[in-house]
């Protein structure tokens, strides 16, 4: 694996996909998938300081995902509290700070708390930021945030004409977290199902056929290489 360049990018995000398939194709439960792929995000966040990201936000559960079979959302609610109980020390020990952004209101009081706590164990952490979107939508995340955005002009603690494309940022979810350089899709899809929206606005974007359980760190730092290549202008001409 090469180490980092100055053009690797601080902040990358991923959308996960394809565990349900790569269970499948193997004539296993999507389930089975699900626990491979979290075996991967471990050696992606291991690989991070090696490829110069300092962020990594990765896409474990949307919004839209409460639309899936009773038996794989309870599954998957059931991994993620594991993860959490099993990988806690481990992340610590290595300087990742976690966090986890979506809305909780609907998750299991049990996985919030392991939630909270996890991110009250990590947080001197600065080796790595890694971000975990639960529960989360881009569409949702900013409706609440001009909820709470509209509640601060109605209560005078900010007035209608300071509202700027810089103001709604401070409400988002993500106000701790630089936008991302580079969003990654695995399984071959593109499109971007409702990730960071707002966020993504000047994102590079990199759509990849491999399938996430089979996505190496040795791919991952060849995407990122592939970043390095690219002119970011963001809607400027080049010098």
């Amino acid at each position: 694996m090469t180490g980092p360049s100055s053009t690797s990018p601080a902040h990358v995000a991923v959308i996960m996909d394809g565990n349900g398939r790569w269970a499948q194709m193997r004539g296993r439960p999507r389930l089975v998938g699900h626990h491979a792929g979290a075996r991967r995000v471990k050696e992606i966040v291991r690989a991070c300081p090696d490829l110069g990201v300092k962020y990594l936000t990765i896409f474990a559960f949307s919004t839209e995902n409460w639309k899936r079979t009773q038996a794989e959302v309870a599954g998957l609610m059931s991994l993620f509290k594991r993860y959490i109980r099993r990988e806690a020390q481990a992340l610590f020990e290595e300087g990742v700070r976690v966090r986890f952004i979506g809305d909780r209101v609907r998750l299991e009081p049990a996985l919030v708390d392991q939630m909270d706590s996890l991110e009250l164990m990590t947080a001197e952490n600065d080796r790595v930021h890694l971000t975990i979107a639960l529960n989360y939508g881009g569409r949702d995340e900013v409706a609440r945030a001009t909820r709470r955005l509209a509640q601060d002009v109605a209560a005078g603690r900010l007035r209608p004409g300071e509202v700027t494309d810089q103001t709604l940022p401070r409400y988002l979810d993500t106000y701790f977290l630089p936008d991302p350089d580079l969003v990654i899709r695995t399984s071959g899809e593109a499109r971007i199902s409702n990730f960071l929206l707002w966020q993504s606005a000047y994102s590079e974007y990199e759509f990849v056929d491999t399938l996430w359980p089979d996505f190496t760190a040795q791919e991952f730092a060849r995407v990122l290489g592939r970043f390095g290549q690219r002119e970011r202008r963001f809607g400027a001409i080049p010098a």
